[in-house]
């Protein structure tokens, strides 16, 4: 059975009304522990308590798996900034995604490309299925 802080072995699929967002069933399964943030509190708590091999469906509500958008985190980025941090001579079009390094540098996050100007290219950093109904399929292979 799902606990707090299991390792899991599983397929899943994240989709809201446009499709998939992602997608493990026809490649290699994940593997993540629960608490890590690898998956939304919404997500994981969906996972407790189901037993090895279970492979189900659930619906979240809008804004419940990845919270709603939040206009703060679409942010204009300096060319400049985007020539220091990657390759200068990088070309950037609408609906690019783009990976930033953490403050830290230990990670990275994502944004989206959503408009573009000659001095500055403008990301949304809102999880893709943020404010949006989410179907969350999973199966089960192992838990530890």
């Amino acid at each position: 059975m799902v606990t707090a802080g299991a390792f899991l072995t599983l397929h899943y699929r994240l989709s809201g009304p446009s499709g998939d967002v992602i997608n493990t069933f026809s490649g290699k399964p994940a593997t993540l522990s629960l608490g890590n943030g690898e998956l939304s509190p919404a997500v994981e708590q969906r996972l407790m308590g189901l037993a090895e091999g279970t492979h189900t469906t659930f619906e979240l509500a809008p804004g419940e798996a990845f919270g709603e958008r939040n206009p703060d985190m679409q942010q204009w980025v300096a060319r400049k900034l985007l020539t220091q941090l990657g390759d200068p001579l990088e070309r950037y079009s609408v609906g690019d995604v783009v990976s930033f390094p953490t403050p830290d540098g230990q990670g990275t996050y994502a944004g989206a490309v959503i408009e573009l100007s000659d001095s500055a290219v403008r990301f949304d950093f809102n999880h893709p299925l943020a404010g949006q109904p989410v179907t969350f399929e999973v199966r089960l292979i192992g838990v530890l």
